[in-house]
């Protein structure tokens, strides 16, 4: 069996472009889910706000075949994942982002051996704005000068009006008014290390529970800006396109070709013993994970499916194919 260290986790373009599938085409190759027997219990998941809805759509969709399984999901961000696991609170843990390797050596201080994630969407970090905002994109050195007070990225000043990046007549002088995650969250720690440059963030940014509570604050202020999976998205706010490096601005629905600079894997991390069996009940979790039923439920949560090929990797690292 394979340990996390040996899959690949770093979110580039090219892990990108090679493991989506576009979200309205969900790969053939991979099976429709089938029940088996001998499947029951309760199962707990805790931890990102991020997948709340997806892990709730899982749950949900596997219900249907196992009606007497019960399934508790709490979400308060991606940092409460690794320390349930370690103490045996929950069978999932769910993350937005990879563990730190301070998470994997307590966990297997614990344990002996790491704790494997199942790569089950991908997500697409939307830069938000009010619905009425006239600008359509913004590279993410101005990004990170409007979030950070770094401004790693390279900018010669910090962005605070939408003038500075092209707005006109009444918007000009519009102040920008930032929303963002609070630190528990893998979408704060991906924000800052891909549109940050690892940098700081600005003190002026208002930090949210919850993504939907981000995409509530942007919604109810015209000046407002700010980041959350893309799946949380209302008619009231609108994502930016990104500019790349080639220069031409991405939507967030290019992340499947990897050109969208801000997308990632989303994670559910599990303990598995390498020398033991999974049980039923996981096992049978994640074949319905990385079905066609599975990967029908990331789309309706407005995420992006991952391919058989993906599926296959990670079913063979929890011994299951």
């Amino acid at each position: 069996m394979r340990t996390s260290s040996s899959l690949s986790l770093a979110v580039s373009a090219m892990a990108l472009s090679v493991g989506m599938a576009n979200a309205q085409n969900i790969d053939p190759n991979l099976p429709t889910y089938e029940a088996v027997s001998g499947v029951s219990g309760n199962l707990t998941s805790i931890g990102s706000d991020t997948l709340n809805n997806l892990m709730t759509l899982w749950s949900e969709g596997f219900r249907t075949f196992y009606p007497n399984v019960a399934v508790q999901i709490q979400g308060a961000g991606s940092g409460t994942a690794p320390p349930a696991l370690v103490e045996g609170t929950a069978q999932f843990g769910p993350m937005s982002r990879p563990m730190r390797g301070s998470e994997i050596e307590e966990f297997e201080a614990r344990f002996g051996y790491e704790p494997i994630p199942m790569r089950g969407a991908i997500d697409a970090i939307g830069v938000f704005v009010h619905r009425d905002n006239p600008v359509t994109c913004l590279s993410l050195q101005e990004v990170d000068a409007i979030f950070s007070s770094t401004r790693a990225g390279g900018a010669d000043e910090a962005i605070t009006t939408w003038g500075q990046v092209g707005a006109e007549g009444e918007w000009a002088d519009r102040q920008i008014a930032t929303y963002g995650r609070n630190s528990a969250s893998g979408t704060y720690g991906y924000f800052r290390e891909v549109a940050l440059f690892g940098g700081d963030y600005s003190p002026e940014v208002r930090e949210q529970p919850g993504s939907s509570t981000v995409i509530q604050g942007v919604a109810a202020d015209l000046g407002g800006i700010g980041y959350s999976g893309v799946g949380y998205a209302t008619a009231d706010v609108r994502a930016l396109d990104i500019r790349g490096d080639d220069g031409n601005c991405y939507t967030t629905d290019d992340a499947p070709e990897g050109t969208y600079p801000i997308a990632r894997f989303l994670y559910v991390y599990m303990n598995v013993d390498p020398n033991a069996e999974m049980e039923p009940l996981r096992a049978e979790f994640v074949r319905y994970v990385y079905s066609q039923e599975g990967q029908s439920d990331v789309v309706r949560a407005g995420f992006f499916p991952v391919t058989a090929r993906i599926a296959d990797l990670d079913l063979e690292a929890f011994g299951l194919k």
